[in-house]
């Protein structure tokens, strides 16, 4: 995601004074990028953490994805993230659920697919299985909500557009919670929580605690988020619920009961865990991905400084040194030269 602001980024940097690019350039040759993304060739096999057969034993989660092809600009994609489905559904499965897709139209939805994938999002890509379910995405309106226990809303700029008010999806998500099962929401997922009424008449959101991609977020991304989007995810949400907001683009998962939220897509991995265990299962062992621990350094130089996490940086193996200076010129883009020197020496680290 963060990609669509290279152009900016790089306009911003050719501003600096030449020397200053050179030290830049001097310095990013001393980081180590070799473990840094995914296995193209992944496949199932290769996580050894899912089953090798899927299983249904504990039940059936309906994932979610917008159709909507373009933003209301009409000139920017929509559709939905891969990774916010790939990462959650090999969750899902090893948790022993089984997962199936739907969407407003049904069929193949838009995807988009950004630079960031890690192996769990190839071996999504490479499987016959998953394939043919993102090609055959389920209709909301055929869905029969009895049969899931969890419905799960992937994000992606188009769920703004038509997930958000579609009023198949909030049929479905007003009956399973009723029901009780568990909703959860990643990204721009949470637009389609706005505005389901449940079976007593009061909103879903009433009195709870989410989250979901922020102003913040929105604006570095986008110039005009109103004109492409209708509206502000966060003001949306705020306006009937407490919006928790975390740092940008570092996870923040809300549970607030049956209803789960994620802020941004590195929320979500644990997003799926936490959905998990609203289901009442322990989400199965795995080893944490670089882009994980990349997180996790960047959560842990928020609270505590920079000796500590190079301390951390120092036990926790691979990390995704692009994802940290991914970070550092989103902090120099927003004026917070100590951040961002701080994240550049990370990644050198």
């Amino acid at each position: 995601m963060l990609k669509k602001r290279w152009i900016r980024w790089t306009l911003a940097l050719l501003s600096l004074p030449p020397l200053l690019i050179l030290a830049g350039w001097l310095w990013l040759k001393g980081i180590d990028f070799s473990h840094s993304g995914g296995d193209p060739q992944a496949r199932r096999a290769d996580l050894g953490w899912v089953p090798a057969t899927p299983s249904a034993e504990r039940g059936r989660i309906l994932a979610v994805v917008s159709s909507a092809e373009r933003m209301l600009g009409g000139s920017k994609r929509a559709g939905y993230e891969l990774t916010e489905l790939s990462r959650a559904w090999w969750v899902f499965e090893a948790a022993g659920f089984a997962i199936d897709i739907a969407s407003p139209q049904g069929g193949k939805p838009p995807q988009v697919l950004d630079d960031d994938l890690v192996d769990a999002d190839y071996a999504f890509l490479n499987e016959p299985d998953t394939q043919a379910a993102v090609r055959e995405t389920l209709r909301l309106d055929e869905i029969d909500p009895a049969r899931y226990a969890a419905v799960y809303i992937v994000g992606g700029k188009g769920a703004m557009l038509d997930l958000h008010g579609d009023p198949a999806l909030r049929r479905i998500l007003a009956e399973v919670y009723d029901a009780g099962g568990v909703l959860a929401a990643v990204c721009h997922g949470p637009a389609a929580l706005i505005g389901v009424e449940l079976a007593e008449g009061r909103s879903l959101l009433a009195g709870r605690q989410v989250t979901g991609f922020s102003n913040a977020e929105e604006l570095f991304l986008i110039d005009d988020p109103v004109h492409e989007l209708g509206f502000m995810l966060q003001d949306g949400l705020a306006a009937q619920a407490q919006f928790i907001e975390g740092p940008m683009y570092l996870e923040n998962v809300v549970r607030d009961g049956r209803v789960l939220t994620g802020q941004n897509p590195w929320s979500t991995w644990a997003l799926a865990e936490e959905t998990v265990r609203a289901l009442g299962v322990e989400p199965a062992p795995r080893p944490r991905s670089s882009e994980e621990r990349a997180v996790d350094l960047m959560h842990h130089l928020h609270r505590h400084g920079l000796d500590a996490a190079r301390d951390l940086k120092s036990s926790l193996g691979t990390v995704d040194n692009r994802l940290l200076l991914m970070h550092a010129l989103i902090a120099g883009m927003r004026r917070d030269i100590g951040r961002m020197v701080d994240l550049a020496r990370l990644a050198r680290d």
